[in-house]
Formats: C-alpha cells, sequence, structure tokens
C-alpha cells in the first residue's frame, strides 16, 4: 500500500492513515516536505494490524492522494467488515474509484477556472467538476473545502467555487482554510480579516460555510501510531 503514516485521536476515536504519492503537482503543497524524503510503506495486513487494538469510530483517508492506491477499496472493506468504522475519504477528485465502503468524501476544489486550476496543480480541473456532480449525485455524503491564498486563489475564487457548489446544491458543507506558506513559493499566509471576507463571500450562496484562519490549536490527544 501507499500508506506511510498513521494517527490516533483516542478522544474522538479517530485514526488518520497518510497516503504516498499523489496525481497533481500543487505549488505550495504543505506535504512536498515530507514526500520527498525516503519513507517505509506498510502492506494491507500491517495497517490493519496496527489497527486492530485500537477503539475507532471514524477513519480518515488523506493525502498524498489516497485514490491513486490500488488496495484503497480492499483497505475500506476490511475497516468496514473487521473495525465497524465510519470511513471518510479526502480526495482532490481527479479520480474516483469504487466508493462502496466509503461513508463520506470531502473533495477539496483548489480552483474553479480551469486555467488557475491548472496552473496550481498540473492538472485541468474538468474531471473533478464533473465527479463532484456525480459524487452528490451517487448519494454518497459530501463536502467541500479550498484553500485561501492572497492574490493567487483569493475571494474572487472563492465566490466562483461556492456559486459552483451552490449549483449542485446550498446544503453542502464548504470549508475554507488559511494558506500555510511553504518555502520557495511567493505567497503569504492570509489575514484573519481576509478568511472572514472569503467566509462571508461564500456564505452569500451557501448555507453552511466554515473556516481555519491558520492560528487554532489542538482541541484533543493526537497519537503517532507509526
Amino acid at each position: 500500500m501507499n500508506i506511510y503514516h498513521i494517527t490516533y485521536a483516542p478522544t474522538t476515536k479517530t485514526v488518520c492513515l497518510y497516503f504516498w504519492g499523489c496525481n497533481f503537482d500543487c505549488r505550495g503543497c504543505i506535504r512536498k516536505k515530507d514526500l520527498a524524503t525516503k519513507t517505509l510503506l506498510l502492506d494491507l495486513k500491517e495497517v490493519i494490524d496496527n489497527l486492530r487494538n485500537l477503539e475507532i469510530e471514524k477513519v480518515v483517508f488523506m493525502g498524498g492522494e489516497p485514490t491513486i492506491d490500488p488496495q484503497l477499496q480492499e483497505l475500506a472493506e476490511l475497516i468496514h467488515c473487521e473495525l465497524h468504522a465510519y470511513n471518510i475519504l479526502l480526495t482532490n477528485g481527479f479520480f474516483l474509484p469504487s466508493l462502496d465502503d466509503i461513508d463520506e468524501v470531502c473533495l477539496s476544489l483548489k480552483a474553479h477556472s480551469n486555467t488557475l486550476h491548472k496552473d496550481f496543480t498540473g492538472k485541468s480541473n474538468k474531471k473533478v467538476l464533473e465527479n463532484f456532480v456525480n459524487l452528490y449525485r451517487s448519494g454518497v455524503r459530501l463536502r467541500s473545502e479550498s484553500i485561501l491564498i492572497p492574490n493567487y486563489i483569493g475571494c474572487d475564487e472563492i465566490e466562483n467555487i461556492a456559486r459552483f457548489i451552490a449549483s449542485v446544491d446550498p446544503s453542502i458543507p464548504y470549508r475554507i482554510d488559511a494558506y500555510t506558506p511553504v518555502p520557495e513559493t511567493p505567497w503569504r499566509a492570509p489575514m484573519k480579516e481576509e478568511v472572514e471576507s472569503a467566509v462571508n463571500i461564500a456564505r452569500k450562496y451557501l448555507r453552511n460555510v466554515s473556516c481555519l484562519k491558520g492560528d487554532e490549536s489542538l482541541k484533543y490527544e493526537v497519537v503517532r501510531i507509526v
């Protein structure tokens, strides 16, 4: 498998599985430093063995990009059958395998403008937008998030994204995250007021908008399993 890191939050009984590799090459990816470091990958049995002795209610499949792992479906099925946990997939939405054992999807919309999306990720967003609509129509529980980057993916683009989500269903939850600066990129972190402004703009179209302003502290203990 492509899993290289596992964390566990005892208070919420939540496991996070971190997947190596991605089908995007995002400028400003916060995980590029980790992904440039050689690491060991766990096989399917090792992942399940590490989870068996934990009290788990939720499992989050997160990036890199989980959907490029050919064993994702098998893993999700095992977690359902053996651990009886609620499975949440965090994805860029470029490719969607079978989601039979996924209970909830959070699809990260990098940009609504195809030109901007290509500049940031190296890929077109045509399939991403199509998959967003298809996911909604499939009946899976769906939410979305975007990163606010001042003078790049700014309030105007957040408005375009919010308008697109609303065209599918204005009740879909949407979160706006403050960009965390990465070395060798030209962008700064947004100020709290800029994040709040983006939230207010998105709320013109969507009923459930939240944000991370970048100064949040951990609300509960997170333990490294692997």
